[in-house]
């Protein structure tokens, strides 16, 4: 069974930087789509950014463009979400996403879901 498992959150400070892991198990992706999304309570799951893994295309919501840079290690099965430049309105629970077909930054679209990893920027 396919299996996404999120690493990295915590408290930074606004201004500072923290990095996510997403290890990906159980099947090897050759096309489809690696994405982060995040959430807060009350508030429905935005997308972050994703990752093509057929051409290696990123795509962004322009709310973190210039700040985020979605990345990918295929020898680890991991995908990489680097938050730089971190503000109080970035703290959410992030999430890493699959599905099989093409990048979208709506949550609707994806089939295969870790658990969250909390972040949360202080002022």
């Amino acid at each position: 069974q396919v299996q996404l498992v999120e690493s990295g959150g915590g408290s930074v400070q606004a201004g500072g930087s923290l990095r996510l892991s997403c290890v990906v198990s159980g099947y090897t992706y050759t096309t489809g789509c690696l994405a982060w999304f995040r959430q807060v309570p009350g508030n429905e799951r935005e997308g972050v950014a994703s990752f093509s893994i057929g051409t290696g295309s990123t795509d962004y919501a322009d709310s973190v463009k210039g700040r985020f840079t979605i990345s990918q290690d295929n020898a680890k099965n991991t995908v990489y979400l680097q938050m730089t430049s971190l503000n109080p309105e970035d703290t959410a629970m992030y999430y890493c996403a699959s599905r099989a077909g093409t990048c979208y930054l709506a949550s609707t679209w994806y089939n295969i879901w870790g658990q969250g990893t909390q972040v949360t920027v202080s002022s």
